[in-house]
C-alpha cells in the first residue's frame, strides 16, 4: 500500500518535469471540452494504456517491445492527423479526406464542448502509447522488479498509480487551461487563432516524440528535478520487496556533483542494525567477517559488481577512503553481487578484483543472501554503519562522495568519542574507465543487448529469440542498435555464430562502453571499432587502440570510445573478425 502511495505522487510529480512538455499539447487541445465526456475519458485511456503498456514491455520480451513500436507509428500518424485537422481541417481535408475524417471527429469538442466519450478515449488511447516519462527511481524500481519477477497484478497496479498521479496533476492543468482558453475566446474573438496555435503545438510534439528528443534532451533536462525528490520518496516511506537489483544509472539515480554544497546533519539518524553477513559463497582478502566481529568498528558496506560502470566509477572513492582511515578504525567491504552469470563465477571476480587494485575485503555473494539480508536492491549501494552496529546512513548510485565522507569522519569521531575535525576530503585521480561521467553531455542511457531487458533494436529483420538468424544493421536512428551478420540472441546477451560480425549503435556521449566475453571457448577474439565509419583516432576509448584494433580476452567492460572534443551524436560500430564474441550491455559515460 504505501508503495502505491509513493508512485502516485512520483506520478504527479511529472508535471514539472520538462520531458511531460511533448504531451502537453495532446491533453490541452481537450481543455475546452465537458470534463466527464472530453477530459475524464482521455486522461482514463491515457494512464489505462500506459500501465497496459509498460507491463508488457517490462515482462514481456522483444515481441512486446516491436508491438509497441507499431503502436506508437500509429499513434503518431492519428495525433499527426489530429494536429492537421485543429491547424486547418479544410486544408487536411483536401489532403486526405477519409483518413483526416477520424482526426476531426475527435476534434471538433475543441470548439464546441460536444467530443464524445469514444473519440476522447482513443485520444488518450494513443497518448498513452506515446507517453514515455522520465525514469526516475521509483518508476525504474517497478520496471527492474517487474523484468526480474515477471508479470503480476502487482506491477500493473503500481503503474496504473504511477499513471493516474500523472492523470490527476494534467487534470487539474487542464481545468485552469479550460478556463483561459474560454476567457482568450471570449475576451479576444481568437477563437480559430487558439485552434490553429493548439494545432501548431500538436503537431511540434509529435515531430519531438516521433525525433525521439522527449526521452533523450527532455529526459536529461529533468534528470536532476524530480529524481531527487523521488529518491527521498523511497527513503522515507520505504523501499520494494529485497531481491529487486537496480542500477542505478538507468534507472534514473540522482547523481551529485561534487562541487555541490550539501547539508551536514551531525546527528545522523538509525536506519537499522548491521545484518548477518553470512551466506557469501568466498571471501576475498580476507577470512570471513561477522557483524558480531565488526563491533566498535565504522564499517562501509559497498555493493557492486565489476561489470556495472556506475560501480567502477565509484571505486576509486572506496579505495581512498579504506587508505585514509583504516588506521582510525574504518572496516570497507566490499559485496559483489552480480547481474550477469558470468559475475557468478570466483574465478571471474578474482580477477577483477586484482585489476582494479582492490585490496579491502570482498564477500563474495553470487547467491544474493547478503543482498537480501539488507534489503538492497541497488548497484551501486554504500551502507555506514557506527562501531555499535547500527546503520546511520546510505547513497544509493554513483556520486555524493563528499557527503559520504563527511559521515564516515563523523561516525569515526563518534566511536573515539570527541568532536569530529573538519579534515580534507579525498581527491582520487580516476583515469580510463573510472574517470567521472561527462553528465553535461549524456545523451544515451544503459543498453541491454539480449532480449530480456533490450530495448531500441533497429535491425529489420526483429529478433528470433535463442536461435540462429542472419541479421542487417538497418539505419539505427539516436539511441538505437542493430546487428549485422549471424548472431543467436538470447535472454542476457547475443552470441556472434561466424567471423565478420558487428553491432551499430548511434549514440551521444562522451563515452561508449559494451560489456563483451569471447564465448565459451574463452579463445581471443579479435574486433575492428570505428566512429562515423572511419578509425577513432584520438576518440578512441582505453580498451582500443586509434586505429581501432581490439582484443576481447576476458568478460568484462570495454571502453571503446572516449570523445577527445565535444560531445555529439556520432555511429560506432564494432566488428568481430573471429566467431564467439558476446555482447552483454552499452553503457555510457
Amino acid at each position: 500500500m504505501t508503495l502505491l502511495v509513493v508512485s502516485y505522487l512520483a506520478g504527479v510529480l511529472t508535471i514539472v518535469s520538462p520531458c511531460i512538455l511533448p504531451i502537453l499539447p495532446f491533453v490541452f487541445a481537450r481543455a475546452g471540452t465537458s470534463f466527464l465526456r472530453g477530459v475524464l475519458p482521455m486522461l482514463a485511456g491515457m494512464a489505462v494504456t500506459f500501465a497496459a503498456v509498460a507491463t508488457l514491455a517490462a515482462v514481456g520480451g522483444n515481441w512486446a517491445v516491436h508491438a509497441n513500436d507499431v503502436g506508437r507509428a500509429a499513434a503518431l500518424v492519428l495525433l499527426a492527423l489530429f494536429g492537421l485537422t485543429l491547424l486547418s481541417p479544410s486544408l487536411a481535408a483536401r489532403v486526405s479526406a477519409p483518413a483526416v475524417a477520424l482526426g476531426d471527429r475527435l476534434s471538433r469538442g475543441v470548439e464546441d464542448g460536444g467530443a464524445g466519450i469514444g473519440g476522447s478515449l482513443l485520444l488518450g488511447m494513443a497518448t498513452g502509447l506515446l507517453w514515455a516519462p522520465c525514469a526516475g527511481p521509483i518508476l525504474g524500481v517497478i520496471l527492474t522488479g517487474a523484468a526480474l519477477k515477471g508479470a503480476s497484478v502487482e506491477t500493473t497496479l503500481l503503474l496504473a498509480a504511477y499513471a493516474a498521479g500523472a492523470a490527476t496533476s494534467l487534470g487539474l492543468a487542464m481545468l485552469a487551461g479550460g478556463r483561459v482558453l474560454g476567457l482568450m475566446k471570449r475576451a479576444l474573438g481568437v477563437g480559430e487563432r487558439v485552434r490553429q496555435g493548439l494545432g501548431i503545438a500538436v503537431l511540434a510534439g509529435v515531430a519531438v516524440i516521433a525525433l525521439g528528443l522527449d526521452t533523450t534532451l527532455l529526459a536529461r533536462l529533468s534528470y536532476a528535478s524530480t529524481a531527487g525528490i523521488e529518491q527521498s520518496l523511497l527513503d522515507r516511506f520505504g523501499r520494494t520487496p529485497s531481491g529487486e537489483p537496480s542500477r542505478l544509472a538507468s534507472a534514473g539515480a540522482t547523481i551529485v556533483a561534487d562541487g555541490r554544497t550539501e547539508p551536514y546533519r551531525s546527528s545522523l539518524p538509525v536506519e537499522g542494525t548491521l545484518p548477518s553477513l553470512g551466506g557469501a559463497v568466498s571471501w576475498l582478502n580476507s577470512a570471513p567477517l561477522s557483524a558480531e566481529a565488526l563491533r566498535g568498528k565504522v564499517v562501509l558496506v559497498d555493493f557492486w559488481t565489476y561489470s556495472c560502470i556506475n560501480c567502477i566509477r565509484t571505486l576509486p572513492y572506496i579505495r581512498a577512503w579504506a587508505d585514509k582511515y583504516k588506521d582510525q578504525g574504518l572496516v570497507v567491504i566490499g559485496v559483489h553481487s552480480p547481474e550477469f552469470a558470468f559475475e557468478k563465477k570466483l574465478d571471474n571476480v578474482k580477477e577483477a578484483v586484482r585489476d582494479f587494485g582492490i585490496t579491502y575485503p570482498v564477500a563474495v555473494d553470487s547467491d544474493f543472501n547478503i543482498w537480501r539480508a539488507f534489503g538492497n536492491n541497488y548497484w551501486p549501494a554504500l551502507y555506514v554503519v557506527d562501531a555499535e552496529g547500527r546503520i546511520r546512513y546510505h547513497q544509493f548510485g554513483e556520486g555524493g562522495y563528499a557527503r559520504s565522507e563527511r559521515v564516515i569522519q563523523d561516525l569515526l569521531a563518534e566511536a573515539a568519542g570527541k568532536p569530529r575535525a573538519e579534515g580534507a576530503l579525498v581527491a582520487p585521480r580516476a583515469a580510463g574507465i573510472q574517470a567521472a561521467p561527462d553528465l553535461a553531455g549524456m545523451g544515451s542511457r544503459e543498453t541491454y543487448v539480449g532480449y530480456e531487458q533490450a530495448t531500441g533494436f533497429a535491425s529489420p529483420e526483429g529478433v528470433g529469440a535463442d536461435r540462429p538468424r542472419d541479421y542487417t544493421p538497418g539505419a539505427p536512428r539516436l539511441n538505437q542498435w542493430s546487428l549485422a551478420g549471424n548472431w543467436t540472441v538470447g535472454a542476457e546477451r547475443a552470441v556472434l555464430d561466424t567471423p565478420d560480425g558487428g553491432i551499430v549503435y548511434r549514440f551521444s556521449a562522451r563515452d561508449l562502453n559494451l560489456v563483451l566475453g569471447p564465448g565459451e571457448a574463452s579463445r581471443p577474439v579479435r574486433f575492428r571499432v570505428s566512429v562515423d565509419g572511419a578509425a577513432p583516432g584520438a576518440d578512441h576509448g582505453a580498451d582500443v587502440g586509434p586505429d581501432g584494433e581490439g582484443t576481447v580476452s576476458e568478460t568484462r567492460l570495454y571502453q571503446l570510445v572516449r570523445q577527445s572534443g565535444p560531445v555529439r551524436e556520432r555511429r560506432f560500430e564494432i566488428r568481430f573478425l573471429d566467431p564467439g564474441a558476446e555482447a552483454y550491455a552499452f553503457t555510457f559515460g
